[in-house]
């Protein structure tokens, strides 16, 4: 385990409307599961509401002996119909870039499935350090403490709780399905616009924690 007090910063991101904008891609996946099953999925819906697990979603859709398959199925689907509909937040990249270049870490931990979450980060040409895929909400820290994650960043409350459960600073962004309010609400210890603003907060927290 790498030690969370380390001196180089090792800041964990979450994925879906943090780093990168999958809603095309996801919108796609799913008419796409629509046209093979035959059952109906608003994926216009879906994309509002990103970031709990996929099986979660499927639920809404599908009866509970089918959710399974139906997993199994859209994972199939997905690196055809998202990877390339889907890009980079603004900032995302400079913000990954900004904890290596402070002599850190920065690591993706995200409920989407591993495979595809790397399928995206290789498109985007996005340099994480580590990816764990297939964790949600509080089950994120088993990932952040195993890395000795100091930090994570997400859009979403869950995110939030996997920070805290973790003992990590949460910084949120409200640039998924959660608002600056609710994810104040939730316990994030700092909120920002966009990533946009995170080289220029980690700077300060570096300088400020004497972490740099």
């Amino acid at each position: 385990m790498i030690s969370a007090r380390s001196a180089a910063p090792v800041v964990g991101f979450d994925l879906d409307m943090t780093l990168i904008d999958s809603r095309p891609g996801i919108r796609a996946a799913y008419r796409e599961l629509t046209a093979r099953t035959g059952t109906y999925i608003d994926a216009d819906l879906v994309v509002t509401r990103l970031g709990p697990p996929l099986e979660d979603e499927l639920a809404q859709w599908f009866p509970a002996e089918r959710v399974a398959a139906m997993a199994g199925l859209y994972r199939e689907i997905y690196p055809e119909y998202a990877v390339t509909r889907t890009s980079a937040m603004p900032g995302a990249r400079e913000a990954v870039e900004a904890v290596r270049a402070a002599g850190g870490r920065a690591i993706v931990v995200t409920a989407k499935w591993e495979p595809n979450a790397e399928l995206h980060l290789t498109h985007l040409g996005i340099e994480a350090d580590a990816v764990v895929g297939g964790l949600w909400a509080e089950r994120k820290a088993v990932a952040l403490r195993e890395h000795g994650a100091g930090v994570y960043v997400g859009d979403h409350v869950g995110d939030v709780r996997g920070a805290r459960s973790a003992g990590a600073l949460s910084v949120a962004v409200p640039t998924g399905p959660c608002g600056a309010d609710d994810l104040r609400e939730a316990g994030a210890d700092v909120v920002l616009a966009d990533l946009t603003h995170f080289p220029a907060w980690l700077t300060g927290h570096l300088a400020a924690t004497g972490a740099a």
